[in-house]
């Protein structure tokens, strides 16, 4: 017998909410001033960096591996090398990401199992230390 396992992607409901969540997620992150930081490392435009993120989320969350096959694997802290992130940066990454999950993911369970593993990664992105050094 074989036995159908419902992914993240799939319980969270797909495509338009892996989409709401990442358009959410820039939106807080170019508005709100407590961001102004995270807001900073990133390129004047945040189009691209939506679509990279929606690319990405789609597949860590089990859903088609649209980043790894467009972009191969996603080698995520030396991508982010280019961007000094320090615990000011990671703490209102976190924000955002707490913030835009809450406004789109409608179960609070769901949402507590996406967010021990994305909290976890934004530590492990940190390449900057609290006094300014380089980790």
């Amino acid at each position: 017998m074989t036995e159908k396992v419902t992914t993240l992607y799939e319980a969270i409901g797909g495509d338009p909410i892996v989409r709401a969540l990442t358009h959410r997620f820039y939106e807080l992150m170019d508005r709100l001033p407590e961001a102004r930081n995270v807001r900073a490392v990133h390129p004047p435009s945040l189009q691209g960096s939506e679509e990279k993120f929606y690319e990405y989320m789609t597949g860590y969350l089990g859903g088609p591996p649209l980043y790894t096959d467009k972009r191969g694997h996603p080698r995520l802290r030396s991508r982010h090398f280019v961007a000094e992130i320090g615990p000011v940066e990671r703490d209102e990454w976190l924000l955002c990401f707490r913030r835009a999950m809450d406004e789109t993911i409608a179960s609070q369970a769901l949402r507590d199992l996406i967010w021990a593993p994305v909290e976890r990664l934004a530590y492990h992105m940190q390449n900057k230390a609290p006094d300014d050094k380089a980790l």
